[in-house]
């Protein structure tokens, strides 16, 4: 049975792989260890099906994995959660979040990094809930208010991972169409302006502005995400977040065009500084 979407089983099979071959065991010795079957390591380890945590843990002890941080990565991506009573809280919207959606939330939340590109709106993290709702409501035209309060609402709890401990660490650069937009009016667009200013103030947080000036950029070709995890880059992902999915990129190849773009892309933005002026300025013209 398939457990959890293809990415997280596809990146916590490949890591698992990954640890078995350092520990110098075959698929069939590893099986033999913890009393299965090889056919079920070997499923895990290409993604054909899922784990539970509890599987996890097992083959982790009998590969002799002892860094924390790395084992609760790993029980993460296989369902299980540290965060303190938030474990999986998406999980009660799954009538109204599709898969994909919730995989990103998932992401999201166990990432220590998360590089964006915006070339439209104001990222989801750093949204005002009137913002957002002025937002969903045009992207999803015809829906129901009900469905609308709901999808602002899970919008508005994925930003506790910038109040955790430790937080996320945001890299933003917001192509300057995204200041420029009046979205829900002035009223809604000046709060969300100064909600920008107040998050570039941030520590954990790095905004940047690409202005207008900047001309043409590999960035045009549409807004992406890059997540990062501590002490296992192979589990990197970058996202492709379209309005009724999400596209998942894992392929090394991938990553590194994508942070290559990323970088050119903050070399050509105002710099933080610079940045922060910005849009204070843009919030007092607001």
């Amino acid at each position: 049975m398939q457990h959890g979407p293809a990415v997280r089983r596809r990146k916590l099979g490949a890591e698992l792989r990954a640890l078995r071959a350092q520990a110098g065991l075959t698929s069939g010795e590893a099986a033999g260890l913890v009393g299965w079957h090889q056919s079920k390591v070997s499923r895990i380890e290409t993604g054909a099906s899922g784990s539970k945590p509890a599987d996890v843990r097992l083959l982790l002890d009998a590969y002799g994995v002892t860094d924390q941080r790395l084992r609760e990565l790993m029980l993460a991506l296989a369902g299980a959660g540290g965060s303190g009573g938030r474990d999986h809280w998406w999980h009660a919207y799954r009538g109204v979040l599709p898969p994909a959606y919730r995989d990103f939330i998932s992401l999201e939340a166990q990432a220590s990094a998360m590089r964006t590109l915006e070339t439209s709106v104001v990222p989801g993290l750093l949204q005002t809930p009137e913002y957002a709702r002025a937002v969903t409501s045009a992207a999803m035209e015809g829906v129901e208010e009900e469905q609308v309060d709901t999808l602002v609402e899970v919008r508005m709890a994925r930003q506790d991972v910038l109040r955790a401990q430790p937080p996320l660490e945001l890299d933003a650069v917001l192509d300057e169409a995204v200041l420029r937009r009046e979205v829900g009016g002035p009223e809604v667009m000046a709060r969300q302006l100064g909600r920008l200013a107040e998050a570039a103030r941030l520590p954990h947080v790095r905004l940047q502005i690409l202005p207008f000036s900047a001309g043409a950029h590999i960035g045009v070709t549409g807004s992406f995400v890059i997540f990062s995890f501590s002490r296992a880059s192979d589990l990197d992902v970058v996202v492709l977040d379209h309005l009724t999915s999400s596209v998942s990129l894992e392929r090394k190849e991938d990553l590194q065009a994508y942070t290559e773009a990323f970088n050119a892309l903050r070399a050509h933005a105002l710099s933080p500084e610079d940045s922060s002026d910005y849009l204070a300025a843009t919030a007092d013209g607001a």
